[in-house]
This record gives C-alpha cells, structure tokens and sequence, in this order.
C-alpha cells in the first residue's frame, strides 16, 4: 500500500491551496471504488462512507471522506494523462518483471454514453496499449478532437518497445505510426488496406506472384467454435526496397491471412494483408494477427461486460477519460491474483473482504 501511495502522489492537483481533502487519498478511494465494482462518483462517494473505517488504516482523513461532488469537480480537472502515467510507473515495473510484452496491441475504444446533450455522434474516446501476452494496460490517452492516430502517436511515445511488436487496425496504417514504433526500437504489424492504395496493391501483386510458386511457406490454423469452422492461412513475402519506394519507415515485407469460415449456410472468404517491419514466419503472423484480438475480447469486452463502460454517463470535461483510466488500471489489479473465480466474483469479492482487497492491491508493485 505504501508504494501505491507514493506513485498517486506523484500526480499533480489541479485545486486551488486551500482544498480540505489530500488528492492523493481522494484517488486512492476512488480507485479502490471502482476495483470494487463503483461506476460514477456518488458510488464512490457512498464507497467512501460505509469504509471509512477500513480506509483509516492507511489514509488520515483529516475531513472525512469526500462528498460526490468533490469527486466530480476533481476527476473534471484532473489530467487524465498525469494519472494514468503514475499507474504506468507500476506497470514498467510489472513488465521488468515478468519479461516484456511480446505484442503491444494498439487500439481505440468509444465511451458510448459520455457525451454532452446533442452529441451522440460525439462520445469520448480512449486509445489504450495493451499487453496482450501479460493481459494488462501498458498507457492509455484520452482522443482529443476526434484524431484518434494522434492519440495513438502520444501511447506510443510514452512506451519502451525494445523486442515488443506494435499491432494496430488499418486505422494507423501510415507512415507516422510506422515512424514512432522504429523510434522507440519496437517492430510493427500494421493491418492494411486500400486506404494505402499504392502498398495495398504492391501487396497484393507479391503475395499472389508468391502463391504461384511451388512449395512456397505458409502455415494454417483450424479452429471449430460458435457452429462454424474457421481455416486460417498465412503466407509472409519479403519487400526489399519498398520502404524506400513508399518512404514507409521499416518496411520489410508484407504478409496475408486467408480466413476461410463454413457455416450450414455456406461459406466466406476473408483475405487480409499486412505491413511487417520484420519478416516473420507464417506461423509467427498467425500468432501475432491473433494476438491482436486479445484488446477486443480481453479488454474492450471485459471493460463493458464486468466494469459496464458503455452504461457510464460520466460525461463532462476530462472525467470520463479519468475513470476510464481507473477502470482499466483497476482491471489489471484483479487480473494480477491468481486464485480462482471469475473477474466478476473477485471485483465483488474486493468489496465484500478487506483482506482481499489489499491482497489485489499488495500486487500492483
């Protein structure tokens, strides 16, 4: 708990001086809070009151704990990016620790109910790094008017990729993402499309004059699930001088995955190519497409399912982005212990036993 507390410290307050509660024990509620299960901030508030007792263990609470309108007026003005880069340090730690990433997938993800009356079309967004390997959050930033690679850009500068590889939809297929990951000694995985007319067609053109050879690698993988059958297929081409030819940084080889799916239906063909910074094996592809997916159903799915994201009506200034932040920090904290049951049972579990809750919080570290 005491280097937990001193991390949260480290996040600057955006209050006036004569402010009567610490800002670090208002953040070390608030995410308790949502470990918990807590979606807005009168729960945590209420969160606050009923464990005050158990909160006096370790926080002084000269005040008492605060209302929800403090922690509203708060999270509004709190930097969103401060906060998750004094969760990121534990995170650094964790990854030293266990041994790196292997795949950092790169994604944006919408937080459908925050936004202001009239803007539906409009809601904030949340572009996170996740280590797909290890299943926690490497940095997330909060998409400001609305360009997401932007967002994508500041992650990826905050992150160390020695010997990680960067994967990302065809939304961050340019030349800049592909710049910022070579920058930080990382390699990438970049889906591709005809958004790059021209390296879509080179693509194309290379793998097909490949599938013309005569015993030319490739790998498979068969999965049977949800009623239908599913047939993958990579093949890797190298791509001399094609980082030249399209000043596209790293460029080394491009690769395609055929999906093939069977239902009683019929059948569907699904073919989709890649920028490879590095030339890997079919097989090495098939993994690393397939650990992409691992932001969707481990992260984005849990996020809405168990922390019930989507439902949130956090909606003014930088709150949402600042409980988001709590929600996938507190996400990975219940993923660290290692006993049985689901994640659900453990966040009720974390509001039902205090000693439980400090064991999730004695392993951020």
């Amino acid at each position: 708990m005491k280097s937990f507390l001193e991390v949260l410290q480290s996040v600057p307050d955006p209050r006036a001086g004569n402010v009567r509660h610490n800002l670090t024990e208002l953040l070390v509620i608030a995410f308790l809070a949502v470990l918990c299960g807590a979606t807005n901030c009168c729960e945590m508030a209420e969160f606050g009151r009923t464990k005050r007792r158990f909160l006096k263990r370790f926080l002084k609470l000269r005040h008492g704990t605060p209302s929800h309108d403090t922690f509203s007026n708060v999270l509004r003005a709190l930097d969103p990016a401060a906060l998750d880069a004094a969760f990121g340090s534990l995170t650094r730690s964790l990854m030293q620790a266990l041994g790196g990433a292997g795949v950092v997938a790169i994604d944006g993800k919408s937080l459908k109910r925050a936004y202001d009356s009239g803007q539906s079309h409009m809601p904030s967004m949340m572009v996170t790094a996740y280590a797909t390997a290890l299943r926690f959050t490497l940095a997330s930033r909060q998409v400001k008017g609305g360009n997401e690679c932007e967002a994508a850009l500041e992650v990826i500068g905050l992150l160390d990729l020695r010997g990680q590889t960067v994967t990302t939809d065809a939304l961050h297929c340019n030349r800049d993402t592909a710049a910022a990951v070579m920058a930080k000694k990382g390699d990438y995985c970049l889906v591709l499309k005809a958004n790059q007319s021209r390296l879509h067609a080179q693509a194309q053109a290379r793998l097909a004059e490949l599938g013309k050879r005569k015993g030319h690698a490739a790998a498979t993988s068969r999965m049977q699930a949800h009623g239908r059958g599913e047939t993958r297929t990579a093949r890797v081409v190298a791509a001399p001088g094609a980082a030249e030819q399209h000043d596209f940084p790293g460029l080394k080889a491009f690769g395609c995955i055929e999906t093939v799916r069977e239902r009683e239906a019929g059948s569907e063909t699904d073919v989709r190519f890649f920028a490879l910074s590095r030339v890997l094996s079919p097989q090495e592809l098939l993994e690393t497409a397939r650990a992409h997916w691992q932001i969707e159903n481990g992260l984005h799915w849990v996020l809405d399912v168990v922390l019930r994201e989507d439902a949130a009506r956090n909606r003014k200034d930088n709150g949402p982005a600042n409980i988001a932040v709590l929600r996938r920090r507190a996400l990975d904290a219940a993923r660290r212990d290692k006993s049985k049951g689901s994640l659900t049972i453990k966040l009720k579990r974390a509001a039902w036993d205090d000693d439980f809750l400090i064991e999730l919080l004695s392993q951020m570290r």
